[in-house]
């Protein structure tokens, strides 16, 4: 083995001997990894389903592509997601999946199967947390959708079964891998923007087509919620009644934490959160089905706008917005600013100290384009088609290369639960005045001492 694959193999056993509070993988990792940088390892992830609908069915297209993966079992509630996601099989050349799904309880029937090494969660947001426990405590690998957990005490259920299981649980945050994102990863860790002083990001994007239908229709076409409803209106909306905070940051606070090395040597400190007044559900409700239509009447507590501040243990400010209730073009409102430089994806621009005019905005493309992440070089093709400007494969390359290497996953529970608990923070700091909110610390002091992962291997 030369030194470059010596240094491979032992990064590897080192991730996977490192989950947790000291815990080692089940299986044998230094053997797999050996195996694997040998050239011998063919190992296929088998990887199951939970939840089918249009996300879950989003994932299993790229599972399906890869020659590497099985699917020997899927589960969802709904007999039509169930035949979508059969019938997506068939037409991938594969064979039919086993299929549970005759309750809400049944993918913990599904989770005994010895035939399953990883688990892709794409349910409701109330189920994320419950899942992945149950997936970790049942030997699997965990990939779950976003956010992963709604409260602190689902935070703390993600982390203490991971540190009890030792079997990871990845968060799916496509955003980390899409391509503009990386590059400026690429930048941040080449020092072209100094140290960092300021950030901001946020879920900005009008989804109240998706948060009302007529229950034919996925987006727009209606103003019901609920059971009348359809896709992501059958339950996403709730929240909107019942909820005051930020309900969505893992899509913007994904990269920001992973350019500030979150839970690798930095930590959040502390938020606050302030809510603006609530008007643009219940005027889409007028304005699509009329004054005496039984939603009118409906009170959402979800301000339009919300708006997070997060202190970090090394000294950077965060701004985070979630904003999804009114009329405005889609923008996850990235800004990166250093002591040499700022990035800001809303007008595509940047500005470089020594390297751009001071005073005027450089457009960002050419400099995205020479800091290309290598990880985009070398997987571009594959993929393209994948979802999302092609950043749905990277996040699930990610999970089936852990599973199959039987390491640890480079975006873990901590991530998962530091990145979710900024809900139920927002929510409590809103509902106290603004009153700042600590944020617990999920490494239990491990931060000080762990290094960063993300994409800094050849392949994920």
């Amino acid at each position: 083995m030369d030194r470059r694959k010596f240094l491979q193999a032992g990064a590897i056993a080192g991730v996977g001997a490192s989950v947790g509070s000291g815990k080692v993988l089940a299986e044998d990792v230094k053997d797999k990894a050996a195996a694997f940088l040998s050239g011998k390892d063919d190992r296929r992830a088998r990887i199951a389903f939970i939840g089918v609908g249009l996300r879950g069915r989003n994932h299993l297209n790229i599972i399906l592509r890869r020659e590497d993966t099985e699917v020997p079992a899927i589960c969802d509630i709904d007999p039509a997601a169930i035949e979508a996601a059969q019938k997506q099989i068939r037409e991938a050349g594969k064979p039919e999946a086993a299929v549970y799904g005759d309750s809400e309880t049944a993918f913990e029937q599904m989770l005994e199967r010895d035939d399953i090494d990883g688990v892709i969660i794409a349910t409701p947001w109330l189920w994320h947390s419950r899942m992945a426990v149950a997936a970790m405590k049942a030997g699997k690998y965990a990939g779950v959708e976003v956010s992963a957990a709604n409260t602190i005490e689902e935070c703390w259920d993600l982390v203490n079964a991971y540190e009890e299981t030792g079997k990871p649980c990845m968060i799916l945050e496509n955003v980390c891998y899409r391509r503009d994102v990386m590059a400026i990863l690429n930048m941040v860790r080449q020092d072209l923007f100094g140290d960092l002083i300021h950030l901001e990001c946020g879920y900005q994007h009008d989804l109240r087509g998706v948060k009302f239908n007529n229950g034919s229709q996925p987006y727009g076409g209606g103003v019901e919620f609920g059971e009348k409803a359809f896709s992501e209106a059958k339950w996403r909306t709730a929240h909107s009644v019942h909820r005051n905070g930020d309900l969505y940051p893992t899509h913007g606070i994904g990269p920001i934490a992973v350019y500030t090395d979150i839970n690798r040597g930095n930590r959040f400190v502390s938020l606050t959160s302030t809510a603006s007044k609530s008007r643009g559900l219940h005027n889409y409700v007028v304005q699509e089905g009329g004054e005496d239509h039984p939603n009118a009447s409906v009170d959402f507590m979800l301000g339009d706008v919300i708006t997070t501040v997060i202190r970090t243990q090394n000294g950077e400010s965060i701004i985070v917005s979630h904003d999804t209730n009114l009329p405005r073009p889609y923008s996850l409102g990235f800004r990166v600013q250093g002591e040499k430089g700022i990035w800001m994806d809303v007008n595509r621009s940047l500005c470089l100290d020594g390297l751009t005019n001071a005073h005027t905005w450089t457009e960002a493309e050419p400099f995205l384009k020479q800091y290309d992440h290598p990880l985009w070089k070398k997987y571009e093709s594959k993929a393209t088609g994948a979802g999302h400007g092609g950043m749905d494969f990277f996040v699930d390359h990610a999970f089936v290369e852990s599973v199959r290497r039987g390491v640890d996953t480079p975006l873990d529970a901590y991530d998962a639960a530091t990145w979710s608990v900024i809900s139920p923070l927002s929510e409590a700091s809103i509902s106290a005045g603004n009153a700042p909110q600590a944020f617990p610390d999920f490494t239990r002091g491990t931060w000080m001492n762990r290094k960063p992962v993300f994409a800094l291997g050849d392949d994920y």
